[in-house]
């Protein structure tokens, strides 16, 4: 019983230690293959028909299908290698990062401006673009989600004696504020694995507390079911006595 309970001891320990780098690394392979196949290799094939082009001008005497066999080989080592699709990622990240810093500059907003209104100008577009806009601004950006949510509270959710962590999106409605003579606050209940969906409550003030804990770790809070804390947040062991107390109890 002991060697039988000892083994899954030591297996439990290496899945521990293995899994976290086994997901990462297939994370990462599973997001390289999803650029590759839907952005790299498009890249990879304009510059083969511009190299293709270049060459195929400085050697006109050459017949068409010289040229076709050319860019055959090409793609072959360069479009399907795997040190084209190296090249293709690369070119990718310095393409996003020039837009970044082109939507820096004034120059560069005015014009995004102008491309998003003729975007919201298509039919189809304008119903779709909005909200796809808005979910990767709130997710990609820190000035988003800070608009959106001011802070962290836990609440008593879906009953009392139950505490749930949730983000403030506002200060609740004012004909309950009115009538209640109460200061509210409107939350959103964050549910796994989704910390950006779940139900809207409006509960007084005073019946939250205020967690001290940024939005984003908040965030990896919710996602990973409570396992992921922030180091100055973790409980603090009660008294023996105390334990006593309630065993009793």
């Amino acid at each position: 019983m002991n060697v039988t309970r000892r083994c899954r001891n030591y297996f439990l320990r290496g899945l521990a230690v293995l899994l976290p780098t086994m997901l990462t690394i297939w994370i990462l392979a599973w997001g390289f293959n999803f650029v590759q196949e839907n952005v790299t290799v498009h890249i990879n094939r304009g510059l083969v028909k511009g190299i293709t082009w270049v060459w195929a001008q400085q050697h006109k005497e050459i017949s068409d299908t010289a040229v076709e066999t050319y860019e055959g080989k090409l793609t072959e080592e360069f479009a399907n290698g795997f040190a084209g699709s190296i090249v293709g990622l690369l070119i990718a990240i310095a393409i996003i990062f020039l837009v970044g810093a082109l939507l820096a500059s004034m120059a560069g907003k005015v014009l995004w401006r102008g491309v998003e209104a003729v975007i919201r100008g298509v039919p189809v577009l304008r119903r779709v673009y909005p909200y796809v806009k808005q979910v990767t601004d709130f997710i990609l950006t820190q000035e988003e989600q800070q608009k959106v949510f001011s802070k962290v509270v836990a609440v008593e959710y879906p009953r009392a004696g139950m505490w749930a962590v949730g983000f403030v999106t506002g200060s609740g409605l004012r004909r309950i504020s009115e009538d209640t003579d109460q200061e509210w606050l409107t939350i959103l209940i964050s549910t796994c694995p989704t910390p950006i969906t779940g139900p809207i409550v409006v509960v007084p003030k005073e019946q939250t507390i205020a967690l001290d804990m940024t939005i984003e770790e908040a965030f990896r809070f919710v996602v990973s079911a409570g396992v992921v804390i922030p180091d100055d947040q973790h409980p603090i062991a009660l008294p023996a006595a105390s334990v006593v107390e309630q065993e009793k109890c």
